[in-house]
């Protein structure tokens, strides 16, 4: 089976590691355009060839994987700066239209983000102004909305004017103007959804807010959603980065014409209801969708269930994973008992089940606790995938997907190396290193959050040391009996936020 994959950008999240987490199984081969079309980072990607390599590849497989974002405007980033026109728009439609009359008979599984409006000053992934008035928008467009919806407090009359009046118009209007293209796009791609040109589309939305542009831009979706009875093919959810996991997990499973059931276990009472950080609704609601989005059913028992997840969730507060290094809450022990869920996540595997945790009871990053804990009933290893990325519905879509490849024949070995992979980076990096290396290092080298400058490789060496120290700390009882070479390690974008990590594992 072959998936011509196009993802949203060239970042590893999105380029590399969903094909390593497809690659564990045998009977699928995924071809993708090369790094160097994808653009980097701010600077878009060659759209035209892209199209060009999409064209010429596509005679030979079954599904197309493809985002919006990269076949549009070259990428995620890109999409968030552009001056593209309604000729584009056109183009662009024309495109899509002529590539499902060409190959009527190929599946093709759809991508498109609702743009997000994060809440801090930071231009690193967003327009110049953004540096200065980034929050002052995010602000703005909350009270509009929450004003549209339902009415404000004085107090908050006051700031929304106050806020107006600090915005230059020039910047509401580009930010505004941009934001109506970018949802003309999502409802292009519903139009052409009921049409049958794209067969499935999934809209996750990036760091959500309950109120705010991304939430009216959503309202508008959902309408059209609903007007067109699309809810089958059309999915509306938190995430973003976990989007190219789950169309290709949802395109194998569609191959095999099967849908998986997952039983899923919850590590505290209160997880399901809990509204995690950067998002918009209970993660229950979330966990549905990205469950149905990427081809599978939930189960009621774990009995006849074919695959477990487990799913680590706070007791009552989310907090950052460095938190727990210094001001764990206290909730996440008097609201949540972790050594039940320890146990039952040891008697699945001992009965055989095939078990992936999704460690989200922090964001950013995964719990040590957890990880000692298993590490010490003997089954880490053994878990099919470990995830704990960024937010939540980044770590709840990639989990989800990994299990769709762990059915028929896969590589074992190839499973160890990625759960590997996860803690390293999840675990290690986004939860310990990152924060210390930030606080220790950079300042006194002169490098920022955001720019490692010439000095990438220097970093690099403490991670490289750090992650190797780590693994001999914590994981005390689990991939002892294997040579691990931690093969590939580099930072994308040059600056602190994620790495790229690989890694090579040999039996004794």
């Amino acid at each position: 089976m072959k998936i011509l994959y196009i993802p949203l950008d060239e970042r590893p999240c999105n380029a590399i590691y969903p094909i390593k987490t497809a690659n564990v199984n045998n009977e699928l081969m995924i071809k993708t355009p090369s790094i160097e079309l994808l653009g980097v980072k701010k600077k878009p990607g060659k759209v035209k060839e892209i199209r060009q390599f999409l064209l010429e590849n596509f005679d030979d497989c079954e599904y197309g994987v493809f985002s919006a974002e990269m076949l549009l405007y070259g990428g995620l980033l890109p999409s968030r700066l552009h001056q593209k026109s309604a000729n584009d728009l056109e183009t662009y439609k024309q495109f899509l239209i002529d590539l499902k009359n060409r190959y009527p008979e190929k599946k093709i599984f759809f991508s498109n983000l609702i743009m997000r409006t994060p809440k801090y000053n930071s231009s690193d992934e967003e327009p110049d102004y953004y540096e200065e008035f980034g929050e002052s928008i995010f602000r703005y467009g909350w009270l509009k909305d929450k004003l549209a919806r339902e009415s404000l407090t004085n107090e908050e009359l006051v700031e929304k004017k106050e806020v107006q009046d600090r915005l230059p118009d020039e910047v509401i209007e580009d930010y505004e103007n941009r934001r109506r293209f970018n949802l003309d796009v999502n409802l292009l791609h519903v139009t052409l959804a009921e049409e049958g040109v794209i067969d499935f589309l999934s809209i996750p939305q990036d760091d959500s807010a309950p109120y705010g542009y991304t939430a009216m831009d959503q309202k508008e979706v959902y309408g059209e959603i609903s007007k067109r009875r699309l809810k089958e093919k059309v999915m509306v959810y938190p995430g973003a980065d976990e989007v190219g996991f789950t169309l290709i997990a949802r395109a194998y499973n569609d191959y095999l014409s099967t849908t998986p059931s997952i039983y899923v276990r919850y590590s505290s009472t209160l997880g399901p209801q809990i509204i995690p950080l950067y998002e918009d609704r209970p993660m229950n609601e979330s966990l549905k969708s990205h469950v149905l989005a990427a081809g599978f059913k939930l189960s009621d028992t774990p009995d006849h269930a074919d695959f477990i997840l487990a799913y680590n969730t706070p007791g009552k507060n989310m907090q950052e994973s460095w938190d727990q290094l210094t001001e764990k809450d206290i909730t996440y022990d008097s609201f949540r008992q972790l050594l039940p869920f320890i146990k039952q996540i040891q008697a699945d595997i001992e009965e055989e089940k095939k078990v992936a945790l999704c460690d989200a009871a922090f964001s950013n990053g995964g719990e040590i606790e957890l990880i000692e804990l298993l590490d010490d009933v003997g089954v880490l290893e053994q878990l099919v995938s470990y995830k704990a990325w960024n937010t939540n519905c980044n770590s709840l879509g990639s989990s989800i997907a990994a299990l769709a490849f762990c059915q028929n024949a896969y590589d074992g070995q190839k499973v160890r190396e990625n759960l590997l992979c996860n803690l390293y980076e999840d675990l290690f990096y986004q939860t310990i290193i990152r924060k210390k290396i930030t606080n220790e290092q950079l300042e006194k080298r002169g490098l920022t959050y955001f720019d490692l400058g010439d000095q990438e490789m220097e970093i690099r060496e403490i991670v490289r040391n750090w992650i190797i120290d780590y693994h001999q700390s914590i994981l005390k009882n689990s991939f002892t009996d294997k040579k691990i070479t931690l093969d590939q390690l580099s930072f994308p974008w040059n600056r602190m936020f994620e790495i790229l990590c690989t890694v090579k594992s040999e039996e004794s």
